[in-house]
């Protein structure tokens, strides 16, 4: 075939739940374009493959932000997920909605039907939560498996008793009621293995007649006629591949993240006019939002020397890694089945300010150099903190014509003065964490950055030589009401000038969630697919919080 109701350009968190969605009935026939490989590799299965994965081109674009003041002249890595499943085949498969008054925030900025009483029922919809929770707020019938951390440590252990210690209270379910608190981590896995969006949302579908998949299709262009989307060009197998077009009957819509989404609107002419015109592309029509508002959570991450323990670094290499492996095999606790990060701590920057800006994270592991894909030899553990909610913003604009060739990305990290504020407020709350009195029998001394490191200034410059992406970009499509002239697409997710083209995947945030970002992509996905087959939104669920 190549003609389609509906061409779904993606098959990342969005992409994959969109396939299924709209494909459901029978009725309509959709055509999902995937430009990785199938997700065949058995480290994207196995949670600790996440280590490898970050840095393997079959399976990830590898994409990377230049250099800016924020990151002391540092090239930063943006690996984006390129295989069945998009980054939710990569990523550290921590399921964080984040705040309920981020998604009130949303609606206040003129996006009607997003706020948390809004979407609260497509959370509910597509999360299959088990162990302790309130349906109030979670789902349990959903697709997507929602689990808490099994693996005990003592280091965890003794890490959130530091934080009770601190006055940060434990919260069981940071999805439910409120999310300050801390608590293990709620992950995206069932057993021993990543439940990624192609394995909850895709498999059990793709035998669907009016369903056809497309791995290794690389998305060229949408073709446009009279401002009306009417297909896509894509080569099968990359640049030296097979040239084809397909044609869209009812939509084509772009799932293709907040890195490509914007770059293929750019390459096909929708975007800045004046950009387009520079790289020799004709304008089909002038969007001055393509590719702004560019927002991710930075986070530089302190770390220390463990004693009287044996951490995750030791038990990675030679023939305790046989053993652990041996273990995760014969389904006992073992590294092999962990997430990068362990434990989730949510509190606030200063008493003034009692939204829960901070995010701390916790690993009883540490990397070289702060780089998440090598460990340490020697034992030690890391807290990482951020700024919920970054003011700082960011672009991604395409190099040139050639749509083989990466774009530019800038986020801008720490430009806004209160970023500055809130990752010195982080830093020292993580240090205070560190050297917590029930961490004391395990915290031999502190390796970075280091004890003589003590002023506001010197812990900017800290967080400008070691922070990195915690990999939450969004925002390059931002929705918002039309009188916004950075606004991409409106509250249905069209795209504003434009017809028959939605985005719909993370680029569509109008402002960063207090949260990992693959939760709240799906749950665009979920509420999306309602939006294209124009149905009745979910009955809305008012509480009071």
């Amino acid at each position: 075939m190549d003609s389609f109701d509906y061409i779904i350009v993606g098959a990342g968190s969005a992409g994959c739940v969109l396939a299924n969605r709209l494909s459901a009935d029978g009725k309509n026939s959709v055509c999902l374009l995937e430009a990785g490989p199938v997700d065949w590799n058995p480290l994207i299965h196995i949670p600790a493959g996440f280590m490898k994965t970050l840095t393997n081109p079959n399976v990830n674009w590898l994409f990377q932000a230049e250099p800016s003041w924020g990151t002391d002249g540092r090239i930063i890595d943006i690996p984006r997920g390129k295989t069945l499943g998009g980054s939710s085949s990569i990523n550290g498969m921590v399921f964080n909605r984040g705040q309920n008054m981020d998604f009130d925030v949303w609606a206040q900025k003129g996006n009607r039907g997003w706020s948390y009483s809004d979407i609260l029922p497509y959370f509910k919809k597509y999360e299959n939560r088990s162990g302790d929770l309130d349906e109030t707020y979670r789902g349990t019938h959903g697709e997507l498996p929602i689990t808490d951390l099994e693996y005990r440590d003592p280091l965890c252990e003794a890490f959130i008793k530091g934080a009770i210690e601190e006055g940060i209270p434990l919260n069981n379910d940071y999805n439910g009621k409120s999310q300050e608190g801390v608590s293990y981590v709620q992950r995206t896995t069932k057993g021993r293995f990543r439940v990624s969006s192609a394995k909850a949302f895709l498999n059990p579908v793709k035998s669907r007649k009016n369903l056809n998949i497309i791995t290794n299709a690389f998305v060229t262009k949408v073709i446009f006629k009279n401002k009306t989307a009417i297909g896509v060009n894509y080569q099968k197998g990359g640049k030296r591949g097979k040239k084809i077009t397909l044609n869209a009957n009812k939509e084509v819509i772009l799932s293709s993240g907040v890195i490509k989404s914007p770059h293929l609107l750019h390459l096909s002419g929708v975007g800045p006019a004046k950009l387009l015109k520079e790289l020799g592309i004709d304008v089909i029509h002038d969007l001055k939002g393509v590719g702004m508002n560019l927002r991710d959570h930075f986070a530089p991450r302190l770390t220390a020397r463990a004693k009287n323990i044996e951490t995750i670094n030791e038990k990675s290499r030679g023939y305790k890694l046989l053993k652990e492996i041996g273990k995760y095999i014969i389904g006992k606790q073992s590294i092999v089945n962990l997430s990068p990060t362990l434990v989730y701590c949510f509190w606030h920057s200063n008493e003034a300010v009692r939204n829960h800006d901070l995010q701390m994270t916790f690993t009883p592991a540490s990397y070289k150099e702060g780089v998440q894909s090598t460990l340490d030899h020697e034992p030690g553990f890391t807290v990482a903190a951020w700024q919920q909610r970054p003011e700082s913003l960011g672009w991604v604009k395409a190099k040139s014509n050639d749509p083989f060739e990466a774009p530019l990305i800038q986020p801008n990290y720490l430009d806004a003065e209160e970023d500055k504020r809130v990752v010195v407020a982080g830093l020292k709350l993580a240090r205070r964490l560190m050297h917590s009195k029930a961490l004391s029998q395990y915290f031999d001394y502190e390796v970075y950055p280091g004890l003589d490191k003590q002023t506001d200034e010197e812990l900017l410059q800290i967080a400008r030589e070691r922070g990195t992406t915690t990999y939450h970009q969004m925002g390059t499509c931002r929705m918002g009401p039309q009188s916004d002239e950075t606004a991409v697409v409106d509250n249905s997710l069209k795209v504003y000038g434009l017809q028959n083209i939605r985005v719909i995947d993370a680029s569509v945030m109008p402002t960063m969630l207090s949260a990992n970002l693959h939760s709240g992509a799906t749950l665009i996905g979920e509420k999306g697919s309602d939006l294209v087959l124009g149905r009745e939104p979910l009955e809305t669920i008012n509480l009071d919080y």
